[in-house]
């Protein structure tokens, strides 16, 4: 027999399911298959509790020997033994897949590209919009099989929200400490490094990425997308180094041009304007003196967000940023209003999540975590 398996996470960890396909080898009958929601976990996971589900389905309808098709490079590798298992969480999955593949004469595992695993990618993808928590079994020749119990079940936002598709899922970093963050300067489009302690900031929060489900997948690196400015391009870089990946700038991503307030203190800007800063602080509209509002900056970075979301359709990405350019990636995903902008505080070094669907909705995971500089 020919079991097809494939399992997905949106964004990994985040909502997950599975689908498991047994077919006749000779005839291409489809036996069984097997799919269900497992709440939140990662993908590869949900690859090896549907590659589970699926021998186990064989077993039961009798199979001897059977051929294992998926599209998951890991799963395949680890299984025939050319890959070892690091991860702790795939371990007793891996060992629970070797437990059943022994009980037949012959299991042989084989790589194929997504187009020809599009059954069972089908079934994972209807379990992962249903999240019904029901196994659905389709046997000409077997009663249902229970699959293996999944991981605890937790909620998810395309659970309660509605939301449908694979979001794009960003991991957002706020560069670290340089010579203006010291005295709380405002830092705009000047060109600063990073400070000795900036740059420990940046290995601490890319050791932290680099230990993060879903930054490398099947020994491929996530997306690293960095404001074009140095201090941030610095951050980045750290990150890539952690994770074997590759910095690419994108000029949507720079931070808020302060104009004549540039390097300015907040107490000297507002002595210096007293004014127009106090319209400043309130009014999103308002820019400094020779400078750029923070509405303008939100409408460059609401077409980033439409950039990013196109381009990296349901993969997770690193974007290395400002406060401003983050503050309203999570202002849109809030679709919250403008005094989210002044009451919202980011850490140096700090990572915030959010995820963005194709049908327009959004989830907040996280925001101004800095327990990796503790």
């Amino acid at each position: 027999m020919i079991v097809e398996a494939d399992g997905g996470s949106r964004g990994n960890p985040g909502p997950a399911g599975y689908g498991a396909v047994v077919k006749d080898a000779a005839t291409g009958e489809v036996l069984a298959e097997r799919q269900e929601g497992l709440g939140v976990t990662t993908n590869n996971v949900a690859e090896y509790t549907a590659l589970i589900a699926g021998l186990t389905a064989a077993a039961e309808l009798g199979a001897t020997t059977v051929d294992v098709r998926m599209d998951s490079k890991l799963v395949v590798e680890q299984m025939s033994g050319r890959w070892k298992i690091k991860h702790a969480a795939l371990q007793p999955l891996a060992l629970k897949a070797r437990n059943l593949a022994s009980r037949f004469d012959r299991v042989r595992f084989e790589w194929i590209p997504r187009a020809r695993n599009a059954h069972a990618d089908r079934l994972a993808n209807e379990a992962m919009d249903t999240q019904a928590g029901k196994t659905v079994a389709r046997s000409a020749a077997a009663p249902p099989v229970t699959p293996p119990s999944p991981a605890p079940r937790t909620s998810s936002p395309a659970k309660w929200t509605g939301a449908q598709g694979r979001p794009t899922r960003m991991l957002l970093v706020r560069h670290g400490q340089t010579e203006l963050s010291v005295d709380r300067r405002y830092s705009g489009r000047r060109d600063v490094l990073l400070t000795e302690l900036g740059r420990q900031q940046a290995a601490a929060v890319a050791k932290r990425l680099a230990g993060m489900a879903g930054v490398v997948v099947d020994g491929e690196p996530a997306p690293i997308l960095s404001s074009p400015l140095s201090r941030a391009k610095q951050t980045a870089q750290a990150v890539a180094d952690a994770v074997g990946g590759r910095v690419e700038t994108h000029p949507l991503l720079v931070e808020t041009d302060f104009g004549e307030w540039e390097g300015l203190t907040f107490a000297e800007a507002s002595q210096r304007d007293p004014e127009l800063h106090a319209r400043w602080i309130r009014d999103l509209t308002v820019a400094a003196p020779g400078g750029e509002s923070f509405a303008r900056v939100e409408q460059r970075v609401a077409r980033l967000r439409d950039e990013l979301v196109e381009t990296y359709a349901g993969r997770t990405i690193v974007v290395v940023s400002h406060v401003t350019p983050i503050k309203s990636l999570l202002r849109l995903a809030l679709d919250a209003g403008p005094s989210v902008l002044f009451r919202l505080h980011l850490d140096l070094a700090s990572l915030s999540i959010v995820e963005f669907y194709p049908d327009g909705n959004a989830s907040v995971r996280l925001a101004n975590d800095v327990c990796h500089l503790a």
